[in-house]
């Protein structure tokens, strides 16, 4: 079985330290002995737990997805407050376990994310309630004109069909860092990363094995 791994410490000094790495790398490596499974790759986020951006864990998602593999997490119980981490992972399609909580599921962590986003709402009326209190005292906030300036632009149609655009294409994103993986291997022919694609066991939409045209239109799907 191959797995994808996912490790994430909260500051920066903690990353650069190796604090709480050891422990969530240790706890990873006794669920691959256990299951006899083999690390097809390794991902670690540094971010802040307020953070929503997940480059590290969109990363990961991708990886697993485009090999099948397992996606293991070392630690979930210091994400069940972000209701964005929670709700990527449980719409990712991706087949997860978390190491300190293996009974999770798709099911529970929806509940989690539920728990979070009603947290976040709270959250967010207090702050529109000092907001209220901050206008009543004379302080002003935002543009004043609004969405016009964005409607000028015409900037929430691009929008709407960038959005297209990105779900159709989420196969060829998925491979991007694969392919940028594969060009600094030294892998510089569409034959050689066919060659490569294929021993490392990643396969084509359909399931099929890579070939120097298929590699092509992937990368024509990327360059649109």
């Amino acid at each position: 079985m191959k797995i994808v791994t996912y490790i994430r410490v909260s500051t920066d000094k903690q990353g650069r330290s190796g604090l709480g790495l050891e422990a969530q790398r240790s706890a990873i490596a006794a669920y691959a002995a256990q299951h006899k499974a083999t690390i097809a790759a390794d991902f670690v986020e540094v971010e802040s737990g307020r953070n929503n951006a997940r480059p590290e864990l969109q990363k990961a998602l991708r990886m697993a997805r485009v090999m099948g593999a397992k996606l293991v997490i070392a630690k979930l119980d210091r994400l069940s407050r972000n209701a964005a981490f929670l709700l990527n992972l449980q719409e990712s399609g991706v087949d997860f376990t978390a190491c300190d909580m293996p009974d999770a599921s798709p099911f529970t962590v929806g509940i989690m994310a539920v728990l979070a986003q009603q947290e976040s709402k709270m959250i967010s009326e207090r702050t529109k309630a000092a907001m209220q209190a901050a206008k009543e005292r004379g302080q002003t906030f935002g543009n004043p004109n609004g969405a016009t300036p964005l409607r000028l632009a015409n900037k929430g149609n691009a929008a709407s069909c960038a959005a297209q655009k990105a779900s159709a294409l989420t196969r060829a994103t998925d491979l991007a860092d694969v392919l940028e993986d594969l060009e600094k291997g030294g892998f510089k022919t569409l034959q050689a990363q066919a060659d490569e694609l294929n021993r490392r066991g990643f396969k084509t939409a359909r399931g099929g094995q890579w070939h120097p045209t298929s590699v092509a239109r992937l990368r024509k799907r990327l360059a649109a």
